[in-house]
């Protein structure tokens, strides 16, 4: 079920950044528009748009919080593997945002384990930022 919500979601928010869903968008806003003066600019009217419009923002929200989520992982580990490379960095690396939510924060942890001790590393940034 993740995974199909996963596949959904990315394939939604993508199309939805396209020129086409815009347009479409304003098509449907144009046409209600231009239908006001046959409804007399009635409840019912503006009822459909509001309904409607409430719908499709409700929904999207959270759509592109998911997709928005899978990126921000992904950049986070490809970035923990930038700084342990050092320089050498693996290629394998790339297109890891396709990955799922849960192959994701594996991979972080994997990474962040081989980088070692994290109280080594919180006192090492705190020498970083006396030296300001």
């Amino acid at each position: 079920m993740n995974r199909f919500f996963e596949r959904v979601s990315a394939s939604v928010a993508m199309a939805c950044g396209q020129p086409g869903a815009f347009i479409l968008a304003f098509a449907i806003i144009v046409v209600w528009g231009v239908t006001g003066p046959i409804f007399h600019w009635s409840d019912t009217w503006q009822l459909v748009i509001n309904t409607g419009t409430t719908i499709v923002t409700f929904l999207m929200v959270f759509l592109i919080q998911n997709a928005q989520n899978r990126d921000a992982s992904a950049i986070q580990a490809k970035l923990d593997e930038l700084i342990r490379a050092g320089g050498r960095a693996r290629n394998e690396f790339i297109g890891i945002e396709h990955l799922s939510e849960p192959e994701l924060i594996g991979l972080r942890r994997v990474l962040e384990s081989i980088a070692g001790d994290e109280v080594a590393h919180h006192k090492a940034i705190e020498r970083l930022i006396a030296r300001r």
